[in-house]
């Protein structure tokens, strides 16, 4: 008998708790009106942008036209455009060796090295292995987890993981003495050094772009095929002639993402390799990381100024892509 009674008391209880947040958000609305409600509702967001995002990005420029080893920035002289100056004096920027800055270079050349190989060859991998999923094969949803799988692990992880294997007295070298082989020093090499930097970011991110791919292929109409059959269309032509210009919107997303990351590739490599031997996978990230952090005596306008270039760069790929973007939807 006293469980309806309960029953109606939560009830009540819980419309209470839920209709509680109306009676402020309704004052709000008569005092400054329904038209401007909007703003109230992303004024969340905007706050947390210009707190943790804006803010230092702002800090950041300000950093880079000051010098000095102070951190607070009451205590950091200006020294106007000198920081970039540092940067850009160079008798040659095809010889980082010519430059003032000689790592920045090395690390700017060097991730542009990564970036065109491992874009070409994520997007490459990530088209191939969507195309497969996408076809009516068995366990088709085990390989899709599979695939998937490592995008869920944590950079550093997937990097030491990485870096037990291609050890001298790792898992690989292992095999390969197993087999009557030599131990082959992977990551003191620069050539090895550089293949693996790649193969580690394609093998752990390639499912996730896969996965944009997929999306967008099947969104493709299986009515576009089934004409194409009855045509006679071959599959490498259907492939380049259907396939691939239904898919340019979702393959322009994952070339444009595939290549900012690149640009800012710093975990995976760092933990991989350090940067070695030497230089040879030195990030422009790890060149900011290590003159701001990491050195014996910190350059916090220098480390800001590279920041603020690298920041300018990420900018240009982003207006690219809004430019292809547009201009595809035009045509």
């Amino acid at each position: 008998m006293t469980t309806a009674p309960a029953s109606n008391l939560l009830a009540r209880l819980g419309r209470f708790i839920a209709e509680l947040p109306g009676a402020p958000m309704a004052l709000v609305e008569r005092v400054i009106g329904t038209s401007r409600m909007a703003y109230v509702f992303i004024l969340p967001n905007i706050l947390f942008f210009g707190l943790f995002v804006f803010l230092p990005i702002g800090i950041d420029i300000y950093y880079s036209f000051t010098g000095g080893t102070a951190l607070f920035p009451s205590q950091r002289p200006g020294v106007g455009g000198l920081q970039y100056h540092y940067l850009a004096d160079c008798k040659n920027f095809y010889d980082p060796s010519s430059c003032r800055e000689d790592y920045f270079w090395r690390g700017m050349w060097t991730s542009l090295k990564f970036t065109l190989i491992q874009v070409s060859v994520m997007v490459l991998v990530s088209l191939a292995t969507a195309l497969v999923l996408n076809m009516k094969i068995r366990a088709r949803g085990f390989f899709r987890a599979v695939y998937f799988f490592p995008v869920l692990l944590s950079p550093v992880v997937v990097a030491l993981v990485w870096k037990w294997i291609l050890q001298p007295q790792g898992l690989l070298n292992a095999a390969i003495v197993g087999m009557g082989g030599q131990p082959i020093l992977f990551l003191a090499d620069a050539g090895w050094a550089m293949f693996w930097a790649i193969f580690v970011s394609v093998w752990a991110h390639t499912g996730f772009y896969t996965l944009i791919l997929l999306a967008g292929l099947q969104a493709i109409p299986r009515d576009i095929y089934e004409a194409a059959d009855m045509d006679g269309t071959r599959p490498l032509r259907q492939l380049v002639r259907l396939t691939l210009p239904l898919l340019w919107p979702n393959l322009l997303v994952v070339l444009v993402l595939v290549t900012i990351r690149g640009v800012q590739t710093f975990d995976e490599v760092f933990a991989l390799t350090g940067g070695g031997p030497g230089t040879a996978t030195m990030m422009i990230v790890q060149y900011i990381y290590t003159t701001a952090f990491a050195s014996q005596v910190p350059d916090y306008g220098l480390a800001a100024a590279a920041s603020v270039v690298l920041g300018l760069l990420l900018l240009v790929l982003t207006l690219t892509q809004l430019w292809l973007t547009r201009r595809r939807g035009a045509t």
